[in-house]
């Protein structure tokens, strides 16, 4: 059995780190990477493509009347009525910002710094909810302001959340009330 003072007196080189191979590993897996981004950033753009079909957003009319509610936070993007993963990126929908919303008689205006601003018509407005989650963001039960409208041919579904959460349901009653009465009074869908 070797001892203690045998040991110590063997001679052993230190490990000699093979620089050449650490570095093709880095490079090599920082290539993986902007991969995977290229084909990200290929897949939203075809995407986008598919989605052609879809008009162009309309802005808001000059004169839209006094404001009936104003909310100011997030906006969590669109998707197809329904299927919340099923994001829209036409037109700048499926970019997430921030958002200041304004309703009154004439509609929804969906104001939002650093992404394309757009207008929802009061005769296109379809219903209002509280829901959990849209276009991959899941929030707290009720956490999100889901306004489903018609744009063309397409239902679509836009998620916002409120700074002040509570003022949520207030936006669903009134937005669901203004449906019902653009309905019976017959303001043109």
């Amino acid at each position: 059995m070797t001892t203690l003072l045998e040991l110590a007196a063997e001679k052993e080189s230190a490990d000699v780190t093979d620089w050449a191979a650490r570095l093709g590993w880095v490079v090599g897996l920082l290539l993986f990477i902007a991969l995977v981004y290229w084909l990200m950033r290929e897949g939203w753009k075809w995407r986008g493509t598919l989605q052609g079909d879809l008009p162009e957003l309309p802005g808001a009319p000059s004169d839209p009347g006094p404001a009936r509610l104003e909310l100011s936070g997030r906006y969590h993007g669109s998707t197809t009525a329904g299927q919340w993963l099923d994001r829209i990126v036409a037109h700048g929908l499926g970019t997430r910002s921030r958002v200041e919303l304004t309703l009154t008689d004439a509609g929804l205006d969906v104001v939002r710094p650093g992404a394309a601003d757009f207008f929802i018509p009061v005769g296109q407005l379809r219903e209002a909810r509280l829901d959990k989650g849209i276009a991959g963001k899941v929030l707290a039960e009720g956490g999100l302001l889901i306004v489903t409208w018609e744009h063309g041919e397409k239902l679509i579904d836009s998620g916002f959340r409120s700074d002040h959460a509570a003022e949520q349901a207030e936006w669903v009653e009134t937005i669901n009330t203004m449906i019902k009465t653009a309905t019976t009074e017959g303001i043109a869908r």
